[in-house]
């Protein structure tokens, strides 16, 4: 079950959630991980220091996915798609401009924490 997040809410759906992940892929097409703790200014993602791998990545591809894993079991993994820029380097910051948001889990997860009132299938943000 997929439930869609509204680019403007994205801070506060960040809110609900840890570290996350910051997703590239290389020229070669090699995804790369790593733990990220971003940031919302306007209506950009702020990643700062991504790392010589993913700024690399980012250079060549800039089609980037942040994953953040659900803080309780069988509950929501937000995930966000976007196009990334790095400005500084590695030890810079990354831009990420979010295309989509969802929250989601499969439907085996049904069983995990109900959300605000609305049923096991979906989420309210924040």
């Amino acid at each position: 079950m997929s439930i869609p997040v509204d680019v403007a809410d994205l801070a506060k759906a960040l809110t609900d959630f840890g570290a996350g992940y910051l997703l590239t892929v290389s020229a070669e097409g090699r995804v790369k991980a790593v733990t990220v703790e971003p940031r919302v200014e306007g209506d950009v993602v702020l990643v700062p220091g991504p790392g010589k791998g993913s700024t690399a990545n980012i250079t060549a591809n800039p089609d980037v996915t942040l994953l953040f894993p659900p803080r309780e079991h069988h509950g929501f993994t937000l995930l966000v798609d976007g196009t990334a820029t790095v400005e500084g380097g590695p030890d810079g910051t990354a831009r990420i401009t979010p295309s989509t948001a969802v929250l989601h889990r499969p439907a085996s997860h049904a069983d995990g924490p109900a959300a605000g009132g609305c049923g096991q299938d979906c989420h309210p943000v924040g």
